[in-house]
């Protein structure tokens, strides 16, 4: 009896395109973020009273962070900036990423931006955003 083989009409631009991938990995020298490298990775957590939001931010200074709050918005700005190289240095390896980035996260209620905290530890920004007042429902008498 002959053997059956699942007919794939991309597997071979898939397979081209995965070692197309790996070529580009290996001359830049690095894995590329799942995110890509001008977005840190975020979490957005909502409490009863507040917009919480949390920014993977690992090796960004505050001097170099940006935060900017509307209603429904949230941006965050920031800089990895490259140490001051000298002459006298020849380096063999290097592996650190120097980047901008930039990121613009809706929020899921509307909050108080003029209220927003920031704090930078350890590399997680934490932005702190308190909701605002939502307007209650009314019961609406009937008449007839």
């Amino acid at each position: 009896m002959a053997d059956v083989t699942r007919w794939e009409p991309f597997g071979r631009l898939t397979a081209l395109r995965r070692e197309m991938d790996r070529l580009f990995e290996h001359v830049l020298g690095r894995e590329p973020s799942p995110l890509g490298e001008a977005a840190p990775a975020i979490e957005v957590a909502e409490t009863p009273a507040a917009v919480i939001v949390k920014a993977q931010v690992p090796g960004v200074s505050k001097e170099h962070l940006q935060v900017n709050v509307t209603d429904t918005t949230l941006t965050l700005k920031g800089e990895v900036q490259e140490d001051q190289t000298t002459e006298d240095k020849t380096y063999h390896q290097r592996e650190f990423h120097y980047r901008a980035f930039a990121r613009t996260i809706t929020l899921p209620t509307t909050v108080q931006a003029e209220q927003a905290t920031a704090q930078l530890k350890d590399g997680v920004l934490e932005v702190t955003i308190p909701k605002r007042e939502e307007t209650k429902a009314k019961d609406v008498p009937i008449q007839t």
